[in-house]
């Protein structure tokens, strides 16, 4: 990612202000083509479906739609934006508990996949199917099992549950129903729950295949994937360092050993969001005021931790040195401009700063 220099900051604030998002896509772009290559290596029917509500800015998106990726949205604004930017019905997923019915009913009828996260929502996909019986219906299911992790997701069909079992035999019965994918979601990013979650997901497989005849094209194992990040904020995450590969190793060899004599396997899927949009962004804005108070110093920039979403965290952050009569300072807190008290960017900095000061986040 390319240093701010005073010269740069000048002529960016000269064109947008004194407060900024500024993307870099080639960081972005090589995140996302390391994350397919971890897995590639160990299963190379692959693909990625990229969280569209991460960061669904449009340069990003057409990056994905480029290199062959899918659009994983969960709401009216997400699709519109993926048409917007190019991305055909095929290569949208659409996911979430709570869906517009025109929407997708649409998104049906014009190729897109829908991942049903209840009964009644197939019963509704299964009424599009009946009442347009020329067209295919592409279906997905989200699908809830036990990782180990202690966490009870509020997402999906729990597939030990009599309903998952109706589902499957219900989308057996409609002769312009595909079953196109199994999904899932996991709160925690630990790779150490991956290979729960292959194995878990393979078994949902085995199941569709032996009792239902069902055999989906994509197996689609969720998001929550540690991306690349500074020191500084891994060690206030108390996060061990991980890399793409501690998760490939864990589900895509699972994949590759079950599927080993299999011919024409289904597409191991994943839903990144922050793993490969995160440190493609930066946030810039200036500090504006620096006061003493009852011996606390505090400055206020034009910017707030609202625009950063890090609360109680101090994030890594740059000073570009712009202003005048700059001073060494031990411990600063860098507030924002709003109104609530919490608001701060930073806590405890010790450096110089001064009036004019371009902070990056």
């Amino acid at each position: 990612m390319k240093a701010l220099t005073k010269e740069i900051i000048s002529k960016l604030t000269a064109e947008y202000g004194n407060s900024f998002y500024l993307l870099d896509s080639d960081v972005f772009e090589d995140n996302y083509l390391k994350l397919k290559a971890a897995f590639e290596k160990y299963y190379p029917r692959f693909n990625i479906a990229y969280s569209y509500k991460t960061n669904y800015t449009p340069k990003l998106v057409k990056i994905v739609n480029r290199l062959g990726g899918f659009a994983e949205v969960v709401s009216n604004m997400e699709a519109d934006i993926a048409l917007k930017s190019g991305v055909e019905y095929e290569r949208i997923i659409w996911n979430g508990p709570v869906k517009n019915k025109d929407r997708v009913k649409e998104v049906l009828l014009k190729g897109g996949t829908v991942n049903i996260d209840s009964l009644a929502e197939f019963e509704f996909v299964r009424s599009v199917a009946i009442d347009n019986p020329g067209t295919v219906i592409n279906l997905g299911v989200r699908c809830n099992y036990d990782v180990g992790d202690g966490v009870v997701s509020r997402f999906g069909i729990d597939t030990e549950s009599p309903e998952f079992d109706e589902i499957l035999a219900g989308i057996k019965a409609c002769n312009n129903v595909k079953l196109v994918n199994f999904q899932a979601h996991f709160a925690k990013r630990l790779p150490e729950f991956w290979t729960a979650r292959a194995e878990g997901m393979l078994k949902i497989y085995d199941k569709a295949v032996k009792e239902y005849g069902l055999r989906p094209d994509r197996l689609d194992i969720g998001g929550g994937i540690f991306g690349d990040m500074p020191d500084l904020l891994r060690n206030q995450l108390k996060i061990a360092k991980v890399c793409f590969e501690d998760y490939a190793k864990r589900a895509a060899v699972k994949f590759s050993e079950y599927f080993k004599d299999t011919e024409n396997p289904p597409v191991l899927m994943v839903e990144p969001g922050t793993a490969i949009a995160a440190n493609s962004m930066r946030y810039v804005c200036r500090v504006e005021t620096i006061k003493n108070i009852r011996g606390k110093i505090i400055a206020s920039a034009n910017g707030s931790q609202k625009n950063i979403s890090m609360s109680s965290i101090n994030p890594p952050m740059e000073v570009v040195a712009c202003g005048k009569n700059r001073k060494k300072y031990d411990s600063a807190d860098i507030a924002g401009y709003t109104c609530i008290e919490s608001d701060y960017l930073y806590k405890g900095y010790s450096g110089k700063l001064g009036v004019g000061d371009y902070l990056v986040f």
